[in-house]
């Protein structure tokens, strides 16, 4: 900080103010000599260094793409998938997602308080002007004395310009600290926003991809319906016919309601899915499902590079607001034992007085007062011995927190790769199957119309491929969302 003398005020400003200033200057240069050269405080903090080994999940990911090197950027995965409704989707829930707004509004609030807390550092001044009109009472003390005066007036009024400022001086740093605190919190609450976008961002894909899948399933259902409804008007040809008789009829006919009774549940986990991608979007559920009602085949899965554990310890909003929380639980240390130091405040007023507003601003009207002042709880260790132990309780907390955040999240890694890796080959499994299926149903509908096999062996194939075609819709859906998931747990979706 420093202090300009100007020549051109020095002729305005009268000898009392002059020397008034010179008096106080020593005070603020002693000042802030003693609080750049203090240290403050309590541990100085050290990022802890979590060792993990490899994700041994990873090679099985790397090997599921020939060119694994084509990974999108985890900044914005989404785009991977190359689906342009997707893409639309992920920009509308990141611009409009009311938990985002929520997050934001918390980071607003740590930053209030990192800034209050920085302003404790500095000096106060208020500046109060006043002016007054008063009347004696003649029977006062003073009034009695003041009547006997001649040509004293019981009604007066004064006029007051002065501005009081305060400095508490930071000596052994305990409001660094907390302002370290602060600080270390405000970034914590940008980490956790950051946290609430990688969220929402893989809930909206999650969602997208659950009514993608549901869609299949329920074209599945009704291609199977139609292929049903066929096979029942042959059994009643056949039937008036004399070829068949009345128990394969019945036997028809609950194929057709087995089917038919399926597409009632897919409908609602797929309204389910629909209203909570509008909730998602900020919106009204039923706002933006009529942009779904086209039905669109699920898209390939990108290619994911298995990250490193450093760099998923890099990316993670989560264990890095952890990790600013432990910061900041360390720097409350710090603040705690501050009190058992003393504390210096310096404060001074300087001002004008005057019954006369003419004679205001005048040397006679001048007005100062200095003062300094120490405050030691000395007598107050017990109850600072218990912030300080409740401050390293907190700190010890915060640590274990982290700790357990990063195991959580490499748990989350391994997991999100099994399931990826494993349902990719349980749907290739299922195409294949699927394929062999529908062959085999096919035959055993021309070998009952040529009168070779009975009904039901043709319902049995039938039953087979509808379970089968809908376990590989249901499982490509939750292919892709094991991959959302997997760029989820590596930290994907904010550009670090």
């Amino acid at each position: 900080m420093m202090i300009t003398h100007r020549p051109a005020e020095q002729d305005v400003i009268s000898s009392p103010v002059r020397k008034t200033v010179g008096w106080l200057r020593p005070g603020i240069a002693l000042s802030l000599a003693l609080t750049s050269s203090a240290c403050a405080v309590g541990p100085d903090y050290k990022t802890p260094n979590p060792h993990l080994d490899t994700f041994h999940s990873a090679a099985a990911v790397n090997a599921r793409r020939a060119a694994p090197s084509s990974a999108p950027s985890l900044d914005a995965w989404w785009n991977g998938f190359h689906d342009p409704e997707l893409v639309r989707i992920e920009q509308r829930v990141l611009s409009q997602n009311l938990d985002l707004a929520a997050a934001l509004a918390r980071v607003r609030q740590a930053s209030g308080a990192a800034e209050a807390a920085t302003a404790r550092l500095l000096p106060t001044l208020d500046f109060a002007p006043e002016a007054s009109a008063n009347r004696m009472s003649h029977e006062s003390l003073i009034g009695h004395v003041v009547r006997t005066i001649p040509g004293s007036h019981r009604d007066y009024r004064t006029y007051d310009v002065s501005g009081a400022a305060s400095w508490e001086i930071d000596l052994f740093g305990g409001l660094r600290r907390g302002q370290e605190a602060a600080r270390d919190e405000e970034q914590a609450a940008q980490a956790e926003r950051v946290g609430e976008r990688v969220t929402v961002a893989a809930d909206a894909a999650d969602a997208y991809f659950q009514i993608r899948g549901d869609q299949a399933r329920l074209a599945v259902v009704e291609k199977q319906i139609a292929v049903d409804s066929h096979l029942l008007d042959l059994v009643r040809q056949r039937r008036a016919s004399g070829v068949s008789n009345e128990r394969e009829l019945a036997q028809a006919e609950a194929l057709l309601q087995s089917a038919r009774q399926s597409a009632p549940l897919i409908r609602i986990a797929l309204e389910a899915q629909l209203n909570r991608l509008d909730v998602l979007m900020g919106a009204q559920p039923g706002a933006y499902a009529a942009e779904l009602d086209a039905r669109a085949d699920i898209p390939d899965i990108p290619a994911i590079n298995g990250a490193t554990p450093a760099e998923m310890l890099r990316r993670r909003p989560d264990i890095l607001a952890a990790e600013r929380r432990l910061a900041a639980s360390s720097a409350r240390i710090g603040q705690a034992l501050g009190d058992y130091y003393p504390k210096l405040s310096l404060s001074g007023a300087l001002g004008f007085q005057s019954l006369n507003p003419q004679r205001l601003f005048t040397a006679p009207g001048f007005q100062a007062a200095g003062s300094g002042a120490i405050r030691w709880r000395i007598f107050d260790f017990g109850k600072i011995d218990a912030e300080v132990q409740q401050a390293r309780g907190a700190n010890a907390e915060a640590l274990a927190r982290y700790r357990l955040t990063v195991l959580h999240a490499a748990e989350d890694v391994e997991n999100a790769f099994t399931t990826l890796v494993q349902s990719e080959q349980r749907t290739e499994e299922l195409r294949i199957e699927v394929v062999s299926l529908t062959r085999a149903r096919d035959l055993s509908e021309q070998s009952f119309q040529a009168g070779v096999i009975p009904l039901t062996d043709v319902l049995d194939a039938d039953r087979q491929l509808l379970d089968s075609q809908d376990q590989l819709a249901l499982n490509r859906a939750n292919a892709a969302r094991a991959a959302v998931s997997s760029f989820r747990a590596l930290g994907g979706g904010w550009p670090t």
